[in-house]
């Protein structure tokens, strides 16, 4: 006989009074946001005392569990299955481009990437709307048709669908406009339920610190980690959490379709931009140790640089862009199919010394002002606008050296721009104590 569901205002009731709520009352609250039965006060409501109250880690599994099991599990037939299926989840910057290249590399070193990802969320770049500055290349492809590429291709880089943790989906809208983002508890859930529902054999998760970072404190990002793994590994998920360091652009250019050819470049020449390079390995070496396709972070290392150099890696990446519906020679076409901004500028460099730090955040809001991101959801994004050729902290510069270029629709957001850069990258005369890359590693 099936139990009486709790009322989502009994739920509330007791997580406001400070509480602890057991499995059945959070699969409750979790039933009634996905038939309705919770109005999206209900849901604000609840998600304002997750933010105030907490929850511990057997709470935030539970909660975990129940926005999971709210849609499909993907199923990963064992006969076609030729590599672990794994993934990677990032909590946003600036150039950031390591999907796009850390998935067809695991590929080709024999794991599967099934990998959901997200648009564009305030002043960070989102994975999706970089894919879609490729013609024809179709983020919402079909369940079928992902887990198809995903086993022909070794992997997919798609958008959520409505049916895989369709309860997140539906919290998810209330938190972004209620200030309650920041829930430690309430990110963990919405991070690992989709992965889970993915039925992933291991996870890496790159939690972004610094000026570019959602998370600009040490302390809340090694918080966020510790709870992450733990919620993982009580699911059943083998979970590696890495803070990395995004006081400035991870790569040198930071714009959607500027971002996919320096993708192609990095997939597709000897020469890797150093900074990005290093978290693309570090990242992809915990995924291969864990899933016992290396021993070490040396031979995971060799391993992911290997698929870099005999192409096999460019050759997924391109297979994936065609399986969803981009130009089959993505690789030897990119220059003359990806968009381009009709005004490029270089920004000189007002006076000579050492760029000595970055406004990361400010570039990347300056991206979103030049068209490159959303406002609000309904905004277009235009792929071609953005910042190329990005100084990097410690380099020399003169003055009259370019600091970056500008790739604009028009001149008034060119010279706008060359404004904002000039009071968001610092010279002096010495350089600035340089933070290091990888923070720090947690796993259980």
């Amino acid at each position: 006989m099936a139990h009486q569901r709790l009322s989502p205002q009994s739920v509330i009731e007791r997580k406001r009074d400070g509480g602890t709520l057991d499995s059945r009352s959070i699969n409750d609250f979790v039933a009634s946001v996905c038939d309705g039965a919770a109005s999206e006060g209900q849901i604000a409501a609840f998600a304002m005392a997750v933010l105030l109250m907490g929850m511990d880690d057997e709470e935030t599994a539970a909660l975990t569990a129940a926005m999971r099991d709210s849609g499909n599990l993907l199923s990963w037939p064992e006969d076609r299955l030729r590599g672990p299926v794994v993934d990677k989840h990032s909590t946003g910057g600036v150039g950031d481009t390591v999907s796009l290249v850390l998935a067809p590399m695991l590929a080709a070193a024999g794991a599967h990437v099934p990998m959901i990802s997200g648009r564009g969320l305030g002043h960070t770049g989102g994975t999706l709307d970089k894919l879609e500055s490729i013609p024809g290349y179709q983020v919402q492809p079909g369940e079928a048709c992902f887990i198809k590429t995903v086993l022909q291709t070794g992997c997919a880089i798609v958008g959520q669908s409505g049916a895989l943790a369709p309860a997140d989906q539906k919290i998810y809208a209330v938190r972004d406009v209620t200030a309650t983002i920041e829930s430690v508890a309430l990110i963990t859930a919405s991070i690992l339920s989709k992965k889970l529902a993915a039925t992933l054999d291991a996870l890496v998760i790159d939690i972004k610190v610094g000026n570019g970072a959602f998370s600009q404190d040490q302390h809340a990002a090694e918080v966020l980690a510790k709870s992450i793994v733990k919620v993982g590994h009580r699911l059943g998920l083998k979970t590696t959490a890495l803070l990395t360091d995004m006081n400035q652009p991870l790569n040198q250019c930071a714009g959607n379709a500027l971002e996919i050819a320096s993708a192609i470049s990095y997939l597709t020449s000897n020469k890797q931009d150093d900074r990005l390079h290093e978290v693309v390995c570090t990242l992809g070496a915990e995924l291969l140790i864990a899933t016992r396709l290396a021993k070490n972070h040396h031979e995971a290392r060799e391993r992911l640089q290997s698929v870099l150099d005999d192409g096999s890696a460019a050759e997924r990446f391109e297979r994936m862009v065609a399986a969803h519906g981009g130009p089959t020679n993505l690789l030897s076409s990119a220059h003359g199919v990806l968009p381009k901004a009709p005004f490029v500028r270089a920004v000189p460099a007002p006076s000579s010394g050492v760029v000595s730090a970055l406004d990361t955040r400010r570039l990347g809001q300056l991206v979103v002002e030049l068209g490159g991101g959303r406002g609000n959801i309904n905004d277009h994004v235009d792929p071609a606008v953005g910042l190329s050729d990005l100084r990097r902290r410690g380099e020399k510069v003169a003055r009259g050296d370019p600091l970056c270029r500008v790739h604009a629709r028009d001149e008034a957001s060119s010279a706008h721009a060359a404004a904002v850069i000039n009071e968001a990258i610092l010279i002096n005369e010495q350089p600035a104590v340089e933070p290091p890359l990888i923070y720090a590693k947690h796993s259980l």
